[in-house]
């Protein structure tokens, strides 16, 4: 049976989002890191640090929240898988959906590497969609 890493990463930060927890550690793998830079440079987390733990590399993320006068936080991340390993969603450059306007972003698996929405359209290169974030 495979693990689904792209999901247990999602899962981990959306639960931390919830109940408001800061920091979230996850395992460090090429395509969680990956999917962490682009996180980073989109300006959905604050910042990222690697860690190393019995042998086992960690990648530690310090969430970004916002605060409100009614509420003391919003939750600021709402992160959905699309293509899982039972089922593939694969899309051209032209028909990738926009999220919420363009203010969300979709990342998508690419022949050039992991990338966002606008960078695919950019290179005019489809790819398997992995998520949307918003």
């Amino acid at each position: 049976m495979s693990r689904d890493t792209i999901a247990e990463i999602i899962t981990s930060i959306r639960n931390a989002d919830i109940v408001r927890k800061r920091v979230v550690q996850i395992a460090s793998t090429n395509i969680s890191e990956s999917l962490v830079k682009i996180l980073l440079r989109e300006g959905f987390i604050e910042k990222v640090r690697k860690h190393l733990e019995n042998n086992k590399s960690f990648l530690v993320l310090t969430l970004r929240h916002r605060r409100n006068k009614k509420n003391p936080y919003i939750n600021s991340l709402n992160l959905k898988r699309i293509s899982r390993p039972g089922l593939r969603i694969y899309s051209n450059y032209k028909r990738i959906t926009r999220i919420l306007g363009g203010m969300g972003i979709v990342i998508l698996s690419t022949s050039r590497g992991i990338m966002t929405d606008r960078e695919a359209r950019e290179q005019k290169i489809g790819g398997e969609i992995l998520c949307y974030i918003w």
